[in-house]
């Protein structure tokens, strides 16, 4: 322990892990603004764009706890290597991508790749740096990379998109992937949990993350082949019963994936469906935003990157005074006014016309929900660790940041229901494409005001003061 307190490289070793967890947070919001230049090149059709979102989510979320295991029973370098690997390979076959389904295929892959990176990567952040105020330094680092990764996406992949081509979005995690695996097998030291019983439950994995992609291929082709069908009805059933499998697994083997022992918890629990609810508000919003102004709009994708600017950067801005706030008043009333604030900011996205101008229609929602981010994930973030012990305090933290992805998933599906299912079959005009956007955030709105009624009913005072605030998550 001495001696990784006193490696000079212990610092190096936190820039070329940051590197790659960095990219893993950059790939969520780079892509959300070349979305409307990928669906027309690619010639996607109206409910499969979301895939482009949905496919890297529900992989990120579904394998993030395995990928957690398997980094420290395995070894955590040589599994961040793994997923450095998959990650950067499936980027460039998204960058190469002609067709819907291969883009698609890429973005699972690139999600699994990332389920693999971000657990190695804290974890050998854990492990380089000792207890004390190095670690608390680290984490802080790593936390801002987290919440940087969201601000710099929106920007430059508007950038990229416009003067590269939307395929560079893509291409650019290839040099840096390259670069982190050179460096990570010169520079950090291979470190695992010593036991003599290694289980990863796999199938629990698989089972829930296939439930959960029916769900949403289910929920999203419905508006186009009939929610009474027998083909949406026989997939509703299919992934019912696989979600029923993953209860049934986690409860049976001895090493599963979610013990459900940690929702004993009240507060626990509590979190986590918050997080799931935020998590659908925050994709579903940029989703359906970027759409609003780039098809109506017709704003250009460097300019959808720099309006996205008034929303990431007061998240960044408004994060510190959150942190200020929890630690004097409590994070109870701070996530209710976070998810208040988003809640007024779908609400004012339900008004937006088909004229809209930035000033006037979209910046004071931007405002609102960059404020309503941060005053909900800081705390959120810390009630996911109320009351757990702090063997546990790794697991509950890959909890809530699948919680977050998986909601996600299903928040953007369900949007882009909404407003398909509104916008019909038939020939888009400026006029439905809007009121069906201003459906979905009526649709966002109710999930904001679910999260603010689940935080004064399940997040418990007592217990949110046990939580250990100095682990953080990853999902900023």
């Amino acid at each position: 322990m001495v001696t990784q307190e006193l490696d000079p490289r212990r610092w190096l070793v936190l820039a070329v892990v940051g590197a790659a967890f960095f990219m893993t947070i950059l790939d969520v919001s780079i892509v959300n603004v070349a979305l409307p230049t990928i669906g027309e090149e690619l010639h996607f059709s109206r409910g499969n764009l979301q895939w482009v979102i949905t496919a890297y989510a529900l992989t990120f979320g579904g394998f993030l706890l395995l990928g957690g295991r398997a980094a420290d029973l395995l070894g955590r370098r040589s599994v961040f290597m793994v997923g450095v690997a998959l990650f950067s390979i499936a980027s460039l076959v998204a960058g190469l991508a002609s067709s819907e389904g291969v883009l698609i295929a890429a973005r699972a892959v690139q999600g699994l790749g990332g389920a693999i990176i971000s657990p190695a990567a804290l974890s050998i952040v854990s492990t380089t740096f000792t207890e004390g105020a190095e670690r608390n330094k680290a984490l802080g680092i790593w936390g801002a990379l987290g919440g940087s990764g969201a601000a710099v996406g929106v920007l430059l992949g508007g950038v990229l998109t416009k003067y590269a081509g939307w395929e560079w979005i893509f291409f650019v995690n290839v040099p840096v992937g390259a670069l982190v695996l050179v460096l990570a097998a010169r520079m950090i030291r291979e470190s695992r949990v010593e036991t003599a019983e290694r289980r990863y439950d796999p199938f629990g994995a698989i089972t829930v993350t296939a439930g959960l992609a029916l769900l949403v291929y289910a929920i999203s082709r419905a508006p186009f082949v009939g929610w009474a069908t027998t083909r949406t009805i026989l997939l509703l059933i299919a992934s019912a019963v696989l979600v029923a499998a993953f209860l049934v697994i986690e409860r049976s083997v001895r090493a599963p994936l979610m013990p459900f022992r940690i929702f004993r918890v009240t507060t626990v629990a509590g979190a986590n469906v918050v997080g799931f609810l935020l998590g659908g508000v925050v994709f579903a919003n940029f989703f359906v935003l970027t759409l609003y102004v780039q098809n109506v709009l017709h704003f250009s994708a460097l300019r959808a990157g720099v309006t996205f600017l008034a929303t990431a950067g007061t998240a960044v801005i408004s994060a510190g005074v959150a942190q200020a706030l929890v630690t004097r008043g409590g994070g109870k009333p701070i996530l209710a006014t976070g998810l208040a604030l988003l809640t007024g900011g779908m609400l004012w996205y339900t008004q937006i016309p088909v004229d809209g101008s930035y000033v006037s229609d979209l910046l004071p929602g931007y405002l609102l929900v960059g404020v309503g981010l941060a005053w909900a994930f800081v705390p959120v973030s810390i009630a996911a660790l109320a009351g757990v012990a702090e063997r546990e305090a790794g697991l509950a933290s890959g909890l809530i940041n699948t919680s977050q992805q998986i909601g996600g998933a299903i928040g953007v599906a369900l949007a882009s229901t909404v407003f398909s299912t509104h916008i019909g079959k038939g020939r888009a005009t400026l006029e439905t494409l809007t009121e069906g956007y201003a459906l979905a955030f009526w649709v966002m709105a109710g999930f904001a005001v679910a999260g603010v009624l689940a935080t004064l009913l399940l997040i418990r005072r007592e217990e949110l003061a046990q939580s250990p605030a100095a682990v953080p998550t990853t999902a900023a």
